[in-house]
C-alpha cells in the first residue's frame, strides 16, 4: 500500500468552492482509478487555504504510471487545478507502523 500525500494551496476566498470541487473530483475521477483504495482531505486550521490530500493506492505505479499517465489525470486537473495558488507538493510514503 502506498500513501500519496499532496500539500495543496488554493487561492484565498476559494476554499469553499475548492472543497466542493475536490469532492467531485474524488468521486467522479479518482475513485475509479486502477489501484485506488481510499482518500481523505483535511483543511488547515491556521492556514485555511492549505489542504492535505491523502490517497491510498495499491502500488506506486497505480498512481505514477496508470493514473498520472492516463486520460483521467487531465480530467482531475480540470476539476481541481483552477483553484491551485501554486503547484501541489506530492510525495509517496510506505507504512512503517500502525496502532
Amino acid at each position: 500500500m502506498i500513501l500519496e500525500l499532496a500539500d495543496i494551496r488554493v487561492h484565498p476566498g476559494q476554499e469553499a468552492a475548492f472543497e466542493q470541487a475536490i469532492e467531485q473530483g474524488l468521486k467522479s475521477v479518482i475513485s475509479h482509478a486502477k489501484g485506488f483504495k481510499s482518500a481523505k482531505v483535511n483543511r488547515g486550521v491556521e492556514s485555511p487555504q492549505r489542504f492535505v490530500l491523502q490517497i491510498l493506492w495499491e502500488t506506486l505505479e497505480d498512481h505514477t504510471v496508470a493514473f498520472r499517465g492516463g486520460p483521467a489525470f487531465a480530467q482531475w486537473r480540470a476539476i481541481v487545478g483552477p483553484f491551485f495558488a501554486a503547484p501541489p507538493v506530492v510525495e509517496h510514503f510506505e507504512l512503517v507502523s500502525k496502532l
